[in-house]
Parts: structure tokens; C-alpha cells; sequence
């Protein structure tokens, strides 16, 4: 060992040189864990605004949403009203649509006392649905015996009733409720499936709003009949619910567009109406790039309107 590392001088001078080094290693440890500790309260910070600024533009979504729907809901206002539509500064805004609830299938007016013809709709609607014919007589018998209030009676095509299968023997208190009945499950599985099904209608079909296959499951309706008609009512722009849409003042008007003599419209006259005064409201509402949807289905026949369903989506 040389005389160089034994001097108590040199040795002081080393321990102040390591004092000093781990004093600025510590130092600088200190000043990355504030860093840390710093960047991740502005993340937080950052965060929590993110989350309340959503939590904001959520809420006045909502409230655009009701704002259109309580719109709707005025006795005055039509389908094609320019009302539906409004834009409320450079974030918010409204749009809704109301269509006729009649234009849909009512499942249970269709299905009640088992009329031969109004059964026969729900059945060639099936068929035109691309539903073949031994699951419609399945799917069929099911639903009447669904629907039916004997629980003695069953039908030829119905599966029977078992300890896991227990027909509601009551009309139908949603249009979801048919995923419960036999036979149904491939068919409420499709997409859009429950399009043109009701249970809130009136009950007799409105002309003024049914789809195209809905108009096509009636008696003595052919393709070109239907076409020929939806091209007059929808008007130029094609779409239902709109300024240029026909004006139909009664079924009269309705039977002309039709094309149909009187013999053939007496046809379809008990199982057909116009104008129903049952309507689904479908109100989106904006804030930013945040929406909300309100959709209710309502009777307006009065001054004031009658609540029948509402579901916010």
C-alpha cells in the first residue's frame, strides 16, 4: 500500500468526493420521484376535467333528447313539423322523427279471437320473411296457444307445456315477450326483427305508415300495387313523414292510389285503418360529439297526450 493512500488527508478528501456523489445521486432521485409524482396529479387533473366535461355534454345531451321529445308531444306538431329539428348554438341540438304506430303489425290484435284474416297477415308475413312453411305452422300454433286464455286447448303444431315451458295464456305484454315463444327464437334473433311487430297500436293496419311488407301480407295486395302506392305516399323524396308527402284525406283517397275497385278493397276494409293517433317518437339529442336518444310511443288523439311507453337509449 503506498504512503499516497494513507494519508489522512487524501483519505478525507475521497469521503467528501462520495458524500458529495451520493448527495446528488439522492438529489436527483428526489427531483424524478417529484416528477412522478407531478406529472401523475396533471394526469389525474387531466382526467377527472376529461371525465366531467363527458359527464357535462352527457347530460345537455339528455336534455336536448327530452327537449325534442316534450316538442313532439304538442298536439299540434306533425310528422313533417320543421319544429323536430333544432340547433342550439355551435354544440347542441335536436332532431326527432314520429312515425304512425298503426303502420306496425299488432300482434295482439292480429292473434285475438283467431280470425281467420288477420291470422292469415301474420302468416304471409312469415312467407315474406323467407320463414318456410312447417315453421310457420309451428311458430303459429305457438303464439295462439301463447295468447290463448283456455289452457285446455292445445294446438296440433304447439310443443306441449313442460315444467321449462309455460305459455303466458294472455295476449302478449311486449313484443319482446315473443323470444319466449317455441319456434321463435331464429326469427327475434335477426336484426330488425321487431321492425314492423306492436302491441300498442290500435289494432287495424294504417295504411298511411305500413312498410312494404307489411302492405304486401294483405289480402289481394300485389307487388306492383304496393310500389305504385308507396311512390305516391312517400312523394319525391321517397321518405314517409315529410312535407311532400301525399296528402290522404280519407280511405277513398287511399283506395285510388291503390288502384283497387270497391269489390277488391272491401277485401282488406275490416283489417285496415288511416290515421292512427297511437305514434312512436324517436328524439336524438346532441352535445358535442355525445348523443342521447329518447324514444316513447304515445297517443295524441286529445289535447293531452297519453303516455304509453317510453325507454331511453
Amino acid at each position: 500500500m503506498s504512503i499516497l493512500s494513507r494519508n489522512p488527508k487524501f483519505e478525507m478528501r475521497n469521503s467528501k468526493r462520495d458524500w458529495r456523489g451520493a448527495a446528488l445521486m439522492l438529489s436527483l432521485w428526489a427531483l424524478f420521484l417529484l416528477s412522478a409524482m407531478v406529472i401523475s396529479w396533471a394526469f389525474d387533473i387531466d382526467s377527472r376535467l376529461a371525465l366531467s366535461g363527458n359527464a357535462n355534454r352527457l347530460l345537455a345531451a339528455e336534455a336536448m333528447a327530452c327537449s325534442g321529445a316534450e316538442i313532439a308531444l304538442h298536439p299540434s306538431i306533425q310528422p313533417s313539423s320543421p319544429n323536430l329539428r333544432r340547433q342550439m348554438g355551435d354544440r347542441e341540438s335536436y332532431e326527432v322523427r314520429i312515425v304512425g304506430e298503426g303502420g306496425r303489425l299488432n300482434l295482439n290484435w292480429l292473434t285475438m279471437g283467431e280470425d281467420p284474416a288477420r291470422v292469415g297477415i301474420l302468416r304471409r308475413y312469415l312467407e315474406l320473411k323467407g320463414v318456410d312453411l312447417n315453421e310457420r305452422n309451428t311458430m303459429m300454433d305457438a303464439l295462439l296457444d301463447w295468447v290463448e286464455p283456455n289452457t285446455g286447448l292445445h294446438r296440433l303444431n304447439a310443443p306441449p307445456e313442460t315444467d321449462d315451458y309455460h305459455p303466458a295464456h294472455a295476449p302478449l305484454a311486449s313484443v319482446d315477450e315473443l323470444k319466449r315463444v317455441s319456434g321463435w327464437g331464429e326469427f327475434t334473433s335477426m336484426p330488425g326483427w321487431d321492425d314492423d311487430f306492436t302491441i300498442n297500436s290500435s289494432g287495424p293496419i294504417d295504411l298511411a305508415w305500413a312498410s312494404r311488407d307489411v302492405l304486401r301480407s294483405l289480402p289481394g295486395m300485389r307487388d306492383d300495387f304496393v310500389d305504385r302506392f308507396l311512390q305516391l305516399r312517400r312523394g319525391p323524396d321517397g321518405i314517409d313523414g315529410t312535407a311532400d308527402d301525399y296528402p290522404f284525406n280519407n280511405l277513398a283517397d287511399i283506395q285510388a292510389a291503390l288502384g283497387f275497385s270497391a269489390e277488391q278493397f272491401q277485401q282488406i276494409a275490416a283489417l285496415i285503418g288511416f290515421k292512427d293517433q297511437v305514434f312512436r317518437i324517436a328524439s336524438l339529442g346532441k352535445s358535442g360529439d355525445v348523443t342521447r336518444s329518447v324514444q316513447m310511443v304515445v297517443r295524441k288523439g286529445g289535447t293531452v297526450p297519453q303516455l304509453i311507453s317510453w325507454k331511453e337509449l
